[in-house]
């Protein structure tokens, strides 16, 4: 078997979090959180604040004509933009300054969600797919599959993975051994890095690397047991790769960093409060 390595936070990891004093934001990355309808915008929100928090220098959330006034309500640092459509989302990422685009927070299941998802994918960006940026191909898992990159990271819970792969969804439910083997499978089959979300989460890389994050290492994990939890954790490694952090690494340090600032706010957590606890894991390990 191959071995499995368990995410570690690391000096390198240190020096390329801090920010140099001579930076701009553009230096950092610009990170493109996509929102469902009106209605809709609170998954998103909580990704896009993670992205932000986690240090790229710019997030904008993009969202339909009809939830504009919702999203300009609860938004201050982060940005807004109208993108309704593929269209629209293809004129955005016209600027080469756009490093990462994230889809599914509450994005919908339908053929705009599904459009969506094509044209970031076929943008040449590196894309973080969750929740109903997965669900919304259920129905024909292959038509999505055969479009993922080694740009992209998808981020499942076992019963999205179970209907991406159905064939592997009863390992993806097992024992640990079974869910590393189903994991890497995956990630060989979609050429993408799979974050296979759980107590323990597995990160699995197209060549067959394979980290796992244990979350008995923090006492506070189980309160990631919250709606939202995974929307930030998407949030997080969409940010860090705007950053520039391949998309293994930034699946890896994404993982411990979600399980890091749940254990820095401990039990009565809600995920609100994950972007916002950063900055003292940040502090916690020496990044400036």
């Amino acid at each position: 078997m191959t071995m499995v390595t368990e995410v570690a936070f690391t000096p390198d990891w240190r020096a390329r979090l801090s920010k140099a004093p001579e930076g701009h934001k553009y230096s950092h990355g610009s990170a493109l959180v996509l929102a469902g309808g009106a209605g809709r915008g609170g998954a998103a929100r909580l990704a896009a604040r993670a992205a932000l928090r986690v240090g790229a220098g710019l997030v904008t959330l993009g969202c339909p004509a009809d939830a504009m006034a919702e999203n300009a309500a609860r938004l201050d640092a982060v940005m807004l933009r109208q993108i309704g459509n593929a269209a629209e989302l293809a004129n955005f990422l016209a600027d080469p300054r756009v490093t990462a685009v994230c889809l599914g927070p509450n994005l919908g299941l339908d053929e705009r969600a599904r459009g969506l998802v094509r044209e970031a994918l076929s943008a040449g960006r590196r894309v973080v797919l969750d929740a109903d940026g997965l669900s919304a191909f259920a129905a024909h898992p292959e038509s999505l599959l055969t479009s993922l990159h080694p740009g992209v990271v998808i981020t499942p819970h076992a019963g999205e993975f179970g209907r991406l792969f159905p064939d592997l969804a009863a390992g993806a439910r097992g024992a640990e051994a079974e869910r590393l083997a189903v994991a890497r499978t995956a990630a060989a089959r979609a050429n993408a890095v799979v974050l296979l979300k759980g107590r323990d989460t597995i990160l699995a890389h197209p060549d067959g690397r394979c980290a796992i994050t244990r979350g008995e290492r923090f006492p506070s994990s189980a309160w990631l047991a919250t709606a939202g939890s995974g929307d930030v954790l998407a949030g997080l490694v969409a940010g860090l790769a705007a950053r520039g952090f391949p998309p293994f690494e930034a699946a890896c340090l994404g993982a411990w960093l979600h399980l890091a600032a749940a254990n820095a706010v401990g039990p009565g957590l809600v995920a609100e409060d994950l972007p916002e606890a950063i900055p003292l894991v940040f502090r916690a390990q020496g990044v400036t």
